[in-house]
């Protein structure tokens, strides 16, 4: 029996990651294949390329259904250069691996069979697992000590060896008392792959080809078969919408966990959602009830306050963001700007010192140093055609309830009078004032109500 703490896996062996993607997912109830369900804003065959990336693997098959360009797209994307296999007939794990012979008989050093729903396993993990096989072993599979095995293939051991993995339904009572269980990944020592696979046969309660035969069939034919034992929440499988949303939350508490231990203060970390590439730096503040969307870089000392939304965004040292703040892709805000209450920002750069406090939409806009925007400005940036930007300029004042119709620019320390709309360029140091002049008409209330009471009592 191996520990995942005991292996470190020599560089200089090549290896092939074998991806099964090909299931249907019909418990999903979904028109999306369940590989491309996200997790913390990745789809989670996307996890898992990505961490076997990390992990070391030298090339990528992937298996698909028939017709799921889409899934291929994707695996493309997360590790390019992956080859792509279809399996047309669903007749087990070992028949979906055979799939990807062309792959296997490139000649890896090691053959790692992973799944393409299972987004939780740790880049170490991978590493771990592959490492017996540079020490002698023919075979080495992942398992847990499961809380409850139920519907688990059981591990059969004697000793360190490895003897066989029993499905639930093909398991005596004896097999089903084991808490050892499958945890599905393996690694096979790659020129054994090949003559495994193709001794398994379909001989049980379903009539497939298991891939877990195969542990039986190299123990048989003299080859050492380890198991790393790895926590049972790290193999989590997602199968339907609930066990989705366990994995969820199980990614959510391991990055809020990284983002603590890295020098981010998460005031009720249960109610932060983050993604999987947030970048937060040290001495970030974050209140409750924030969400980080894809592509949001914090930098050190910025202040996220409650109820804010962001992505695709970057915040600068020593900013502050909400409450109820949107940042969307595009926006840049600077060092110590601010971006207060009810504003939402998109492909906007706001400049170091610059302040947007609330009720403010800026889109396609750069801000300079020092500006102040009134509440209730607006670029307007859109004529439903186009997307026109607005420049305001170092030191410039907006005043409230102000639309600045884009393109324009106002001037570095310029002023622009509140209840404006702005249609051209206001040059430096300059009051721009777009508005109706105010008249007032003395004692017109009076007549107005004494008019309408005599209509009333008509």
């Amino acid at each position: 029996m191996t520990s995942t703490a005991s292996f470190k896996t020599p560089s200089d062996r090549s290896c092939l990651a074998v991806v099964l993607a090909a299931g249907e997912g019909t418990r999903m109830n979904s028109g999306k294949p369940k590989v491309l369900h996200q997790v913390a804003n990745r789809s989670m065959i996307g996890h898992v390329l990505s961490t076997l990336a990390k992990a070391g693997a030298t090339s990528v098959a992937a298996v698909v259904g028939p017709d799921r360009e889409d899934v291929a797209n994707e695996v493309r994307k997360g590790f390019p250069g992956a080859q792509i296999f279809v399996q047309r007939d669903r007749l087990g794990t070992a028949h979906a691996v055979l799939s990807a012979r062309e792959a296997l008989e490139q000649g890896a050093d090691d053959v790692i069979v992973a799944f393409g729903d299972t987004p939780l396993v740790l880049a170490e993990t991978f590493a771990k697992l592959r490492a017996p096989l540079a020490q002698g072993a023919g075979l080495v599979a992942m398992g847990f000590e499961a809380q409850d095995p139920t519907g688990y293939g059981r591990f059969i051991t004697s000793g360190d060896e490895l003897l066989a993995i029993r499905e639930h339904k093909d398991a005596n009572e004896a097999e089903r008392a084991i808490t050892l269980c499958n945890g599905g990944l393996m690694a096979i020592r790659g020129d054994l792959a090949l003559s495994l696979l193709g001794r398994v046969e379909n001989n049980n309660a379903k009539g497939e080809y298991y891939l877990t035969d195969i542990v039986e069939i190299a123990h048989g034919l003299g080859y050492r078969t380890a198991v790393a034992i790895v926590p049972e929440d790290e193999v989590h499988g997602v199968n339907d919408r609930a066990q989705l949303a366990a994995a969820e939350r199980m990614i959510q508490d391991r990055l809020r966990q990284e983002a603590m231990a890295s020098g981010v203060t998460l005031v009720a970390p249960e109610t932060v959602f983050l993604s999987h590439d947030t970048r937060l730096g040290r001495d970030v503040l974050v209140e409750p009830h924030v969400v980080f969307g894809p592509g949001v870089v914090v930098d050190d000392g910025a202040v996220i306050h409650s109820f804010s939304h962001l992505e695709g965004a970057r915040i600068a040292p020593g900013a502050g963001v909400g409450p109820f703040a949107r940042l969307r892709p595009g926006a840049s805000v600077g060092p110590k700007a601010k971006v207060g209450n009810f504003v939402e920002i998109k492909n906007t750069e706001l400049g170091a010192g610059a302040k947007v406090s609330h009720l403010t939409y800026l889109g396609d806009a750069s801000v300079g140093a020092g500006a102040n925007i009134g509440a209730g400005t607006i670029t307007c940036n859109y004529d439903g055609f186009g997307k026109y930007r607005t420049e305001i300029g170092e030191g410039a004042f907006i005043g409230s309830n102000s639309s600045l119709v884009a393109p324009v620019a106002i001037g570095k320390g310029a002023f622009v009078g509140s209840g404006s709309v702005i249609t051209d360029d206001i040059p430096d140091d300059a009051l721009g004032l777009g508005r109706g002049r105010q008249i007032v008409k003395e004692d017109w209330a009076i007549a107005f109500r004494e008019k309408a009471r005599a209509a009333k009592e008509k």
